[in-house]
């Protein structure tokens, strides 16, 4: 089927296109309103070294990015993630999506915290209660070792929270999905109802064509009717015989049979001349 056929069943099958067509805005109006925008904002934040082991770079901890910066920072990301964490968070009054990992591409400790959401002033505030967040838990896991304060790792904000910024490729995936779904309905419809349609025509294509290979031919028939011709009338059995049966079967020959004597009451045949009784009778 080309592109020209299928134009042609859509245009025979209007009435099934068009409905289907009309779902399909209603999904995709439906899909734009109920999908919500979202917003996304994001912080960037760097471990320090403590100010115990950068005297010797003269108290600079820029200069001192030590190995073991960059496993706490994915140790602390980790702990961020957890439920106890984002319960935490929870109860600040964070809300939206939070989520914490080392950043792309980073060339030392560096994390991006990050904040989802569908309200734009929420996800803003919930970002800067994850950045203050993620500083006390560092300062938390190391107390809990006992740690002094001057060996202790430090968090400085690089990048700040920023204006959140809508998120348009969920709610477009969406829109895409609801479209696609409507035209791929629509179109297996119409051809649905093409099929059923072409199918009686089929059928009554076949039963002409097998009626016409039945029919005799022309030519056939002129050889039928010439060989009936030269056959002659066909004959047929006399009257009484179907009536009363013939006198050799032993059935009694009909009175209109002999007119004469049935008039005189007798069931006598009479003679032929030149032939003798049983003759006559084997005649008759």
């Amino acid at each position: 089927m080309d592109l020209a056929e299928i134009c042609r069943v859509m245009g025979r099958r209007w009435y099934v296109l068009l409905p289907g067509l009309l779902l399909t805005a209603v999904l995709t109006v439906g899909a734009y309103v109920t999908v919500p925008i979202s917003y996304q904002s994001q912080s960037t934040v760097m471990l320090l070294n403590s100010q115990k082991a950068t005297v010797a770079f003269d108290g600079n901890p820029f200069l001192s990015t030590q190995t073991s910066l960059t496993g706490m920072a994915d140790s602390l990301a980790r702990n961020l993630n957890s439920d106890a964490s984002l319960k935490d968070l929870r109860h600040q009054g964070a809300t939206g999506t939070s989520a914490a990992k080392i950043a792309d591409n980073a060339q030392g400790p560096l994390m991006w915290l990050t904040v989802t959401g569908t309200d734009q002033a929420a996800v803003l505030k919930s970002d800067q209660l994850l950045t203050d967040y993620a500083k006390k838990r560092l300062e938390q896991f190391q107390a809990q070792q006992s740690v002094t304060e001057r060996a202790m790792i430090r968090m400085t904000t690089i990048v700040p929270p920023q204006n959140p910024v809508a998120q348009t490729k969920t709610r477009l995936e969406y829109l895409v999905l609801a479209a696609l779904a409507g035209l791929v309905i629509s179109m297996v419809a119409t051809f649905y109802v093409e099929a059923r349609r072409r199918r009686p025509a089929g059928r009554r294509a076949a039963h002409r064509s097998a009626a016409s290979e039945a029919r005799p031919s022309p030519a056939g028939g002129e050889e039928e009717a010439a060989d009936r011709v030269a056959a002659g009338p066909a004959r047929t059995a006399p009257r009484w015989s179907k009536e009363g049966g013939s006198a050799d079967a032993g059935g009694a020959l009909p009175p209109a049979a002999y007119p004469d004597e049935a008039a005189a009451g007798t069931g006598d045949v009479p003679a032929v001349p030149g032939t003798s009784e049983s003759d006559a009778h084997r005649f008759v």
